[in-house]
């Protein structure tokens, strides 16, 4: 297991212990697992943002800590939120990073995540400029989201 995996591991685990949220030493994290307390940053700023459903504050100093906070939200507010995460282009890793949001939070199957990504593909968009295949998958993507609304 990389050490990334086993930090979000950890925070959640801590997140799912306090209902919800935690506060975290960032310092005292780090010398529990042995890494810099860079690499706890990394995976907060990464794995941990408000399109995945959490709120980050934090307080600097020697008592300082980070404290995160899982927002639970509905389908139809997860749904708006995610609408407007979408900008005027998508890459593909992007999208396959959005529907796979969608499948973490029970919106759509697993299996509707595979046809999804297929749909949305740089080989089935294949004929477009690369710049075109980013804007139609944008398109795509909030059309999806709209009809997921419905």
């Amino acid at each position: 297991m990389l050490i990334s995996d086993a930090i979000a591991k950890i925070i959640e685990e801590m997140i799912n212990e306090g209902q919800g949220e935690t506060e975290i030493k960032r310092n005292d994290l780090a010398g529990q697992l042995g890494c810099v307390p860079s690499q706890i940053n990394y995976v907060i700023t990464s794995r941990f943002t408000p399109e995945k459903g959490y709120i980050i504050e934090s307080r600097r100093g020697g008592g300082g800590y980070i404290k995160i906070i899982r927002k639970q939200m509905g389908k139809d507010e997860y749904l708006m939120h995610f609408l407007y995460a979408i900008g005027d282009t998508v890459d593909e890793r992007e999208g396959v990073a959005f529907l796979g949001n969608l499948v973490d939070k029970d919106v759509i199957t697993e299996r509707e995540y595979v046809l999804l990504c297929s749909t949305i593909s740089n080989s089935t968009l294949g004929k477009l400029t690369p710049i075109a295949r980013n804007t139609v998958r944008a398109d795509i993507l909030r059309h999806i989201i709209l009809r997921l609304m419905k």
